[in-house]
């Protein structure tokens, strides 16, 4: 999978990338979400939390990680169908007539 997103991702800038790449090697629960804060993650990374969090935010904006779950005022997140390739698409059929 993490080859894939890397193809996947090639024409997004570079913080975008790492952080989607952190979120695909980061361990997950079982519902895919990545169980630390933003100030943690910006620390693996050595990013500031302000920019983590504004590149984070562009990225859940293109669709690349959903947030998962939200404790208080804290926001975790995981890996969206379109960074995993599990999107699912089912043809439309007509009805009978």
């Amino acid at each position: 999978m993490t080859l894939r997103l890397l193809e996947h991702t090639a024409g997004l800038p570079a913080n975008q990338r790492l952080i989607l790449m952190l979120y695909a090697a980061h361990p997950t629960d079982r519902a895919g979400t990545v169980s630390k804060t933003a100030a943690e993650l910006a620390d693996t990374l050595g990013m500031s939390p302000t920019v983590f969090s504004r590149t984070r935010r562009q990225v859940v904006e293109a669709g690349w990680l959903e947030e998962s779950e939200r404790l208080g005022h804290i926001r975790y997140y995981r890996l969206s169908p379109k960074a995993t390739g599990e999107e699912v698409v089912v043809p439309l059929r007509r009805t009978a007539t």
